[in-house]
């Protein structure tokens, strides 16, 4: 299938055609037609499937070839309205529908938090065909009444689920509230179906379409995940001695907190690598600059939270470091969704102490997979890590407080000892598992999640 026989105008499959794009996404080749026909939609997809242009193509080419309706005596209202959860996130879709729209003249600005507003009022005044926005500042624009948006005719919500993680429920029903609710098409982006996100499409779409590329919580098979025990307290150490094996690599680290990224960062810098934080108490400025010099190459390792890294979007990214594990298992997918691309190679290598063990339990129970487990020479944990009494996974295992040996395999040069497995369930040949055993550990409430403000 061709972005041409997608129903695309020649000035949109002329843009795609000068970036490299000759073939569209699943995500694209089912969303686009249903879009272009004018339905609401309920899209399951995540990050790096392609969903930016599998809702931006239509819409630049229903906003270039639509009549407007011009009102006298005021600016141009704003006919669509992106939502997105992040800053970065918003840039990156700007910026993806500019190059998308170049041989078309569609007005469009960015409206997020970490900035000024007077750029923003001013390019809202001039009238804009098209608003990309963060919900928190969207709502500031509102409440100065700098922002009309009774004209919308197309929503978008990026990333929903993340936005309701987020804490930005309230401020999207306000928003959605200042909606024309007649002959409005709505767009939901999101990489879950969770409940919440239906109840949210019950109450504000109309008899939704709904496409969904990616199985819930699955992860490219090109990712290899290695998992390095160690004691917390030289996490870094070993931090630094992996990435030192080869410093040109590109490499994803995420930490816990704002305050940990920023330390973590900065013992790399001392330690020699050119390493940057990103995360929701940076400046916009500072984040744009982080972001660009990783894309650049001349940040190799950037230091992110969850929330701030929603927005990095970049191609073969060759690996992603957990130094500290989620508190939340889909995170995870999240993260590593970062490596692995369009059947590239990737690896995802977590640093997982004695009181990490719940989170990896809960990690291997949703990707239903095995984790190697593999000492580092030199930093082995003085005491071994107890898995309880069942290695890391969904169901419970008898014996032992480390997890059970797979067939034995050679040795691997620099690494220390044969790998061990965090299983993902029990083989055949394991023996009956022991009720109650293998404490589970409890759902955790996300980090930041006021952190990045929108």
């Amino acid at each position: 299938m061709s972005f041409e026989s997608l129903g695309l105008s020649a000035p949109i499959l002329r843009a795609l055609s000068e970036q490299g794009y000759d073939t569209p996404t699943p995500i694209q080749q089912q969303a686009i037609p249903l879009v272009l026909e004018g339905h609401d939609l309920l899209a399951g997809a995540q990050t790096g499937t392609g969903k930016t242009a599998a809702f931006g193509l239509p819409l630049i080419q229903h906003l270039a070839t639509s009549p407007q309706e011009v009102t006298r005596g005021g600016p141009r209202k704003p006919r669509a309205l992106i939502l997105t959860p992040t800053r970065e996130l918003a840039t990156q879709v700007f910026d993806s529908l500019r190059g998308y729209s170049k041989y078309l003249r569609v007005p469009s600005t960015t409206i997020y938090g970490g900035v000024g507003m007077g750029p923003q009022i001013d390019a809202l005044r001039r009238g804009v065909d098209l608003v990309i926005a963060c919900p928190g500042r969207l709502i500031d624009h509102l409440e100065r009444r700098s922002v009309d948006l009774s004209g919308i005719e197309v929503l978008i919500l990026d990333e929903a689920d993340r936005m309701l993680d987020m804490g930005f429920l309230p401020s999207i029903k306000r928003i959605l509230a200042k909606l024309p609710k007649q002959n409005r098409q709505t767009l939901l982006f999101s990489a879950t179906f969770a409940e919440p996100i239906k109840a949210l499409a019950r109450e504000f779409m109309h008899d939704p379409r709904e496409v969904q590329v990616t199985p819930k919580n699955t992860v490219a098979e090109t990712i290899t995940h290695r998992v390095h025990p160690v004691d917390a307290a030289r996490k870094r150490e070993l931090l630094l001695h992996l990435l030192a094996q080869d410093s040109r690599v590109q490499t994803l680290v995420f930490a816990k907190t704002k305050h940990g990224s920023d330390k973590l960062a900065t013992f790399l810098e001392k330690s020699g690598i050119q390493a940057a934080a990103i995360h929701g108490n940076k400046s916009q400025a500072q984040r744009l600059r982080a972001l660009r010099d990783f894309k650049a190459g001349k940040v190799t390792v950037l230091v992110a939270t969850d929330i701030a890294a929603r927005g990095i979007d970049i191609n073969e990214l060759p690996k992603v470091i957990n130094f500290d594990l989620p508190m939340v298992a889909e995170d995870y997918v999240h993260r590593i969704g970062r490596t692995g691309r369009n059947g590239a190679t990737g690896e995802a290598v977590s640093l997982v102490a004695q009181e990490d063990t719940k989170w990896l339990r809960q990690i291997v129970r949703l990707l239903d997979r095995d984790l190697e487990i593999r000492d580092v020479a030199g930093f082995e944990p003085q005491v071994p890590i107890r898995w309880g009494n069942s290695a890391p996974g969904k169901a419970e295992r008898p014996g032992g407080s480390q997890a059970p040996r797979k067939h034995a395999r050679r040795p691997h040069p620099g690494n220390g000892a044969p790998p061990r497995h965090a299983h993902a369930g029990p083989k055949k040949h394991g023996g009956a598992p022991r009720s109650g055993q293998g404490p589970r550990g409890p759902r955790q409430p996300r980090n930041e999640r006021s952190g990045a403000n929108a």
